[in-house]
């Protein structure tokens, strides 16, 4: 009996697994129950046997029988359901996403940022009749810090700075500092002090008010001209931290001469601000997915001007893709790349892609991907899907690239209706 068993438990095992394998329930078991489109865009589902049907009650999509094929007809939630002679038998959760589009970048551009307050970048010793001593670090103020207020004044930039310290010196008394710290505030007292043989009092602090860097432009929205640009934050040179931008501007840019990457080697873009320096727009935020805020005025890349459909970070294929990107003066040109693999993502997040160079060209020119390059916008199938952001130090030719789709979120360009997309 025991056996018999056995037997037939086998036979049942056997038989669930050759279920799995057939086509049919595989076709089945791949339709999704959860599908995100942009309004236009059809999604052709499997059709698992011939007597399946899709139905819809909702204006929000379209449903192709014949073609057994979904359809975005306009921005909003709905239902689709399999059925199987009027009975159902799976549903389907479509977001509709509005058709967001967007003009495509690859300028050289110029970054110049202000932080909020003054950010201390190191500790100096004053040598003082007292002996060497940081004042800076005997008030136990950090790398990283950020001065935002002294004696209760917003503190905006350094200038500002000298005159309360050489006020406080003469008075002998403490600055009252507000700094900020990792997102919290502080507040802490300094005494300046006077260095041997000289009038003026220090801080014992080595501080900063602005940076300055070159990257690519992605994109703009053509309705409110607001962009995105190098695809990762900028942080400090010496601190490593990310700078907290209290204002900037971004201008034009001009790449003057290339140092070609190798193994262990990034290359760079070096490039210069143009004579005229004319100011493109303003920027606003500093973020893991890149600098963003509004250009004063449309600008174009002599490659693709025209408005381009977006495509969302489940929707990324694997294989051949294109990059705009400017190696020589103020040209963009537009390059061969391959999407090596693509991480669908539900929540934002950087390095969704592995890109790899495969343009004989640029490959020559640049060895690959080099610094100055993050920005530059991904083109595939005729939609943007993303930005080139890093290299891989032991292989130039390849590096990361983030999806469009979490860009134009920190972009304030809103494509969920206020809503978080669920990735199908």
């Amino acid at each position: 009996m025991v056996e018999k068993r056995k037997i037939i438990g086998v036979i049942l095992l056997v038989f669930v697994i050759g279920i799995g394998f057939y086509k049919p329930i595989q076709k089945y078991v791949s339709i999704p129950k959860e599908l995100v489109l942009i309004e236009g865009q059809q999604k052709d589902l499997q059709k698992a046997f011939p007597v399946f049907n899709l139905s819809s009650k909702s204006d929000f999509v379209k449903v192709n029988e014949d073609t057994f094929a979904v359809e975005g007809a306009k921005q909003g939630d709905a239902n689709v359901i399999v059925t199987v002679g009027g009975a159902p038998v799976k549903n389907v959760n479509v977001k509709v996403l509005k058709d967001i589009r967007v003009i495509p970048g690859g300028q050289s551009i110029g970054v110049k940022l202000n932080t909020l307050g003054v950010l201390v970048v190191g500790h100096h010793l004053v040598d003082s009749k007292d002996g060497e001593k940081s004042p800076g670090e005997i008030a136990e103020i950090e790398v990283g810090d950020i001065i935002t207020k002294i004696n209760g004044k917003k503190i905006e930039n350094m200038t500002q700075v000298t005159p309360l310290v050489q006020e406080a010196g003469e008075k002998k008394e403490p600055l009252k500092l507000e700094i900020m710290r990792e997102n919290e505030i502080l507040k802490k007292e300094l005494t300046p002090i006077k260095a041997k043989g000289e009038s003026s009092y220090r801080l014992g602090l080595y501080i900063r008010d602005s940076a300055a860097g070159v990257g690519t432009l992605t994109f703009f929205h053509p309705n409110t001209n607001k962009y995105g640009a190098l695809g990762h934050v900028i942080s400090d040179m010496d601190t490593q931290k990310p700078i907290i931008v209290n204002d900037g501007q971004i201008v034009s840019s001009l790449v003057t001469s290339i140092e070609k990457g190798s193994n262990g080697d990034p290359g760079e873009k070096l490039a210069r601000f143009t004579n005229d320096r004319k100011v493109l727009g303003t920027i606003t935020k500093n973020s893991p997915f890149g600098i963003f805020g509004e250009l004063h005025d449309p600008i174009k890349n002599n490659v693709l001007d025209q408005a381009m459909p977006i495509t969302l970070s489940h929707q990324v294929k694997e294989g051949p893709a294109q990059i705009l990107t400017v190696v020589e003066g103020e040209e963009v040109r537009e390059f061969d790349i391959e999407i090596v693999s693509s991480v669908p993502q539900k929540f934002p997040a950087t390095k969704g892609m592995v890109i790899k160079v495969t343009d004989p060209e640029l490959l020559e020119a640049t060895g690959g991907i080099i610094q100055g390059m993050s920005g530059s916008p991904i083109i595939q199938d005729g939609k943007v899907i993303g930005a080139v952001t890093h290299v891989f130090v032991n292989d130039p030719t390849s590096g990361y690239a983030c999806h469009i789709e979490w860009m134009l979120q920190e972009a304030g360009i809103d494509i969920y209706n206020n809503e978080k997309a669920k990735a199908s």
